[in-house]
């Protein structure tokens, strides 16, 4: 893992930035983090700080600390941490923020996206039939889950994406559980009214599905 030693200002701080860009990309969620003494040699700092970081990291939500097990990867943002935290199992919560946000998101990409945004959201699509063609549960899942994310890329509105980003690990929970067949023909007219610029027809569509999951 490439962890450059730290300076001696400030080394909690750097520790703790340290820590969270390898959450995500060193560190997969589900993932144990490295021993405290191993971190501790990788970083050139004392166990002390390794552990004060550790821990304000498991209180923001990106990590969590089983005693007797070690240290896992929890969630890849604050924003995901938190609403792991809040919502936990309860699917229509998170169910109906993805309601709020991919309908507005739907209407945004409809305005704004671009040739290549489209090119990118067929490619999502087919790769999404494919698998629910050959019934592939965890591909459809993940192709599923990145044509929600590449609708919220094709919207260009940076705060949008990056609150959508901290849905992540909430967002593909809420996909496993809601997963059924005929999901990906449920996108063909989001994927239609986005392609068509209407901006209405793509909120309604994006609310409708969820609509759906919501009242099933």
């Amino acid at each position: 893992m490439p962890l450059a030693t730290t300076r001696r200002t400030g080394l909690v701080d750097q520790v703790i930035a340290q820590l969270r860009g390898a959450v995500g990309s060193e560190w997969p969620v589900g993932t144990r983090i490295p021993p405290e003494p191993e971190l501790s040699e990788q970083l050139g700092v004392g166990r002390n700080t390794v552990r004060e970081a550790v821990r304000a990291l498991a209180h923001s939500g990106l990590l969590e600390v089983r005693q007797g097990d070690g240290t896992y990867v929890r969630a890849t943002s604050e924003i995901s941490g938190a609403l792991r935290r809040l919502a936990g199992t309860e699917l229509r919560e998170t169910l109906e923020v993805r309601r709020l946000v991919e309908g507005e998101g739907a209407r945004l990409a409809a305005r704004n996206r671009t040739p290549a945004d489209l090119a990118d959201l067929d490619a999502a699509m087919a790769e999404c039939e494919r698998a629910e063609a050959a019934a592939d549960r965890a591909a459809f899942v993940d192709a599923d889950l990145r044509f929600h994310q590449l609708v919220l890329r094709a919207a260009h509105n940076s705060v949008l994406a990056e609150l959508y980003r901290g849905l992540t690990e909430v967002v593909h929970a809420s996909v496993v559980t809601a997963v059924e067949a005929g999901a990906c023909e449920s996108h063909t007219g989001l994927l239609a009214a986005i392609h068509a610029g209407d901006v209405e027809e793509a909120g309604t569509r994006a609310a409708d599905f969820l609509d759906s999951l919501l009242n099933g």
